[in-house]
C-alpha cells in the first residue's frame, strides 16, 4: 500500500514537472496537435486519453515510451471512443504492432504493462471529472471546451482512479510472435496468433465455432 501511495505521489509530481518543464517527453501542446492530425480534431476526450496515458507512463516511470522504452509497454484499451485515439500518441503503442491490445468493456479505462518490470496499471477516468470541470469554468458554455481546459489543468487524482493489475500475457500476445498458422476446416482461412479453437478433434475459426460478429449472405 505505501509502495502505490509513493508511485501516486510520484506521478503527479512528474504532472506537475511535465506542465513545467517540456523537456520530459513531449508537451501537452505538443501531443494535442499530434492527436488533432491522427482524430481529424481535438476535442475534450482527446485531451482525457492524453492526461490518461501520460498518467499511466508517469506510474510506470517509464518517460521515453518511442525512445528507449519503445518495446517495453504494451497498452489495453476498453472503448472505441476519441480517448483511445489519443493513447497511442503517447506510448506509441499501435494495434498493427500488436503493442495496443482492444477489450470492448465500454469504459474509458486503459491498462498499461510494463513487459521489462513485469508489473501493469489500470486507469480509469472518473465521470467527476465533468461535474469539476463545471465547477472550474462554469462561465464557458460549451461543454467540450469547458472540458478540454479543466482536463489540460486538472491533477490526475481529479481524473483518475488506478490499481495496479496482473495481467497474464503469452506468448502469442507478444510483438513479432512467430507462431504456427493453422487452417480452419470449416471456411479453409488461415489463422494466427493461436486464435483457433479445437472442437471435438476439429481446429475451426472462432467464426465458424460460433464467435461471429457477421452474417455470411
Amino acid at each position: 500500500m505505501r509502495e502505490c501511495v509513493r508511485r501516486t505521489c510520484r506521478a503527479n509530481v512528474r504532472w506537475q514537472t511535465i506542465l513545467q518543464n517540456e523537456s520530459l517527453m513531449k508537451s501537452l501542446d505538443e501531443y494535442e496537435r499530434l492527436a488533432c492530425e491522427a482524430h481529424g480534431h481535438l476535442c475534450a476526450g482527446q485531451v482525457l486519453g492524453l492526461r490518461m496515458a501520460l498518467h499511466g507512463l508517469a506510474l510506470l516511470d517509464i518517460d521515453d515510451p518511442e525512445g528507449r522504452d519503445r518495446k517495453r509497454l504494451i497498452t489495453f484499451v476498453e472503448i472505441d471512443r476519441c480517448a483511445t485515439d489519443a493513447i497511442p500518441v503517447v506510448t506509441g503503442c499501435r494495434l498493427g504492432k500488436r503493442a495496443l491490445k482492444f477489450r470492448d468493456f465500454g469504459k474509458v479505462a486503459a491498462t498499461f504493462c510494463d513487459l521489462r518490470d513485469d508489473r501493469a496499471v489500470r486507469v480509469v477516468a472518473l465521470d467527476s471529472a465533468k461535474d469539476r470541470a463545471r465547477e472550474l469554468y462554469p462561465e464557458i458554455a460549451s461543454k467540450n471546451e469547458q472540458q478540454m481546459r479543466a482536463y489540460r489543468e486538472m491533477p490526475p487524482i481529479e481524473l483518475f482512479r488506478h490499481a495496479w493489475v496482473r495481467v497474464a500475457l503469452g506468448p502469442e500476445e507478444f510483438p513479432g510472435y512467430k507462431g504456427q498458422k493453422r487452417l480452419c476446416e470449416d471456411c479453409g482461412e488461415a489463422i494466427s496468433f493461436e486464435r483457433h479453437v479445437e472442437r471435438a478433434g476439429r481446429i475451426l475459426c472462432r467464426a465458424c465455432a460460433g464467435d461471429r460478429y457477421y452474417e455470411p449472405l
